[in-house]
């Protein structure tokens, strides 16, 4: 499978991957790129979160230079059930695909789909290596990056941590990476599933989903912008990487018939 192919801007040819496996060393590079640019000029994630801040004078109770204030957009309740409904769609999507991939294995012979079948293990493995295991395991428990409003830039007692730093004070759940923005990079990885047929339904929702899913969390001041974008490109990487590997181990079977 292709994922990017040769294109052209302004009569110069841009040479892009011509394989899954080229799309993942690209898209692998960029991540870290993009967190070198994030850890060297801090200040972009700062910057970022500041525009969804709100500042207000401070009570005869506050000390002596308290920052007083808050991010509007985590108090509204429309918001607030949008992002319900967002952080749950990933996973009732992934149980919906868990019952088809055990009905295709229930399947023998001429009826067994291996094609369907390789595409649910890469979606299913997707979502357990990245969103459940990297992001909410590892990365999300033990980087212990405060999330911008727990940090005294914000009113909140933390100092800030720049993007990777392992020097923040945050004991658990903390905000390098946004969980819920890679498990919105999980689902736009599943339109290159979709069929022809159901593409002009199916897409245009599930691209505002995953791109209003991340945008709503760095405006509840719940992660800055390095969090929700390396936590949404991590996903599409990963994807990448098993989509990349499933396609060699067929070639290999292929071969060798």
């Amino acid at each position: 499978m292709t994922i990017f192919s040769k294109n052209r801007w302004h009569g110069s040819a841009i040479r892009l991957p011509k394989t899954t496996f080229g799309a993942f060393v690209l898209l692998f590079w960029t991540w870290w790129a993009l967190l070198a640019v994030f850890r060297a000029f801090p200040e972009i994630d700062i910057y970022f979160s500041r525009l969804f801040f709100v500042a207000v004078d401070c009570d005869a109770t506050a000390a002596a230079g308290s920052i007083c204030g808050g991010f509007p957009y985590r108090d509204s309740g429309n918001f607030d059930l949008l992002r319900t409904i967002f952080l749950r769609l990933p996973y009732v999507v992934a149980i919906v695909m868990a019952w088809k991939f055990i009905e295709c294995y229930q399947q023998h012979g001429a009826t067994f789909n291996a094609e369907r079948a390789r595409k649910l293990k890469v979606a299913l493995g997707t979502l357990l290596i990245g969103p459940v295991l990297l992001v909410n395991v590892i990365l999300k428990e033990h980087w212990g990056r405060p999330r911008p409003l727990q940090t005294d830039i914000f009113g909140g007692p933390l100092h800030f941590a720049e993007a990777g730093s392992l020097a923040g004070k945050c004991v658990s759940n903390c905000s390098f990476v946004s969980g819920e923005a890679a498990s919105a990079g999980w689902l736009l990885c599943l339109l290159l599933f979709v069929p022809k047929s159901l593409r002009y339904a199916i897409v245009p929702p599930v691209v505002m989903i995953s791109i209003l899913t991340p945008a709503m969390r760095l405006s509840f001041g719940a992660h800055y912008l390095s969090d929700v974008m390396l936590g949404w490109l991590s996903s599409i990487v990963i994807f990448a990487a098993l989509l990349a590997l499933t396609e060699s181990q067929q070639g290999q079977k292929n071969s060798e018939i």
